[in-house]
């Protein structure tokens, strides 16, 4: 069984319903006989390289709220973060174009390492003091502690051409599947789970699609669950 995972290193909720999902599977009985795939979903495809700034004062703009309300919202998230054994930085993050990390984790793909990499990379982003925007050689050396080579990383973010076509057609993917935020996991083409849903929830979903062929069906979660959207993300309610 195949679980493919559609989510952004920039997505908090990515971060959090990843360690979700990874409790459901560990206690799913065929866990040995699932492949789990990540595929790219940018927040702000449109977004250049260079433009990075912090994190509190983007939130305070887009959601029309004061820095002290967007800091706290943070906390709260850090809170949940740290409910799943997440480490996540609340003060001096910053945001930027995550299309690199994308065409690195396609890399990271054909060499094996993947999982590794997209763990390291939001390990990194929420709770590591140096920033993985706008810097190559700090993306170098998350690839390298991932278990990548140094020189083929540098090759990859020195071509912008280099696994683009690769994100594009998973964005394209997702849009096809109705996805509109992230996280989005699709198990199986059969179901699709939308946010950070708890892992209880994930657990059913592996149970009911265990052997079972049939077009994607939205699984019915009892409303909505945190998740990142063009618009934002959601903000965490105390």
């Amino acid at each position: 069984m195949r679980v493919e995972i559609w989510s952004d290193i920039a997505c908090p909720w990515c971060y959090v319903g990843k360690a979700r999902f990874e409790k459901a599977l560990a206690a799913f009985p065929h866990h040995d006989r699932v492949e789990v795939v990540h595929r790219s979903f940018e927040l702000d495809p449109n977004r250049a390289k260079d433009d990075t700034g912090p994190v509190v004062p983007m939130l305070a703009k887009k959601y029309g709220i004061s820095e002290a309300q967007a800091q706290a919202a943070e906390d709260n998230l850090g809170t949940q973060a740290a409910a799943e054994g997440l480490a996540y930085r609340t003060r001096d993050r910053d945001h930027g174009s995550t299309f690199d990390m994308h065409r690195l984790l396609h890399f990271a793909k054909a060499q094996g390492r993947q999982g590794e990499l997209i763990q390291a990379l939001y390990e990194a982003n929420f709770a590591e003091e140096a920033s993985v925007f706008g810097d190559d050689e700090r993306l170098v050396r998350i690839a390298v502690a991932a278990g990548l080579d140094a020189d083929g990383a540098r090759t990859v973010l020195g071509d912008p051409t280099a696994y683009a076509d690769d994100v594009r057609a998973d964005e394209r993917e997702a849009a096809r599947l109705g996805a509109t935020g992230v996280p989005f996991f699709v198990i199986d083409r059969t179901y699709g789970i939308s946010g950070a849903q708890p892992a209880e929830v994930f657990a059913q979903a592996l149970t009911q699609a265990w052997g079972e062929r049939s077009p994607l069906t939205l699984i019915d979660q009892g409303g909505a669950a945190e998740a990142c959207g063009p618009d934002g993300c959601a903000v965490p309610q105390s």
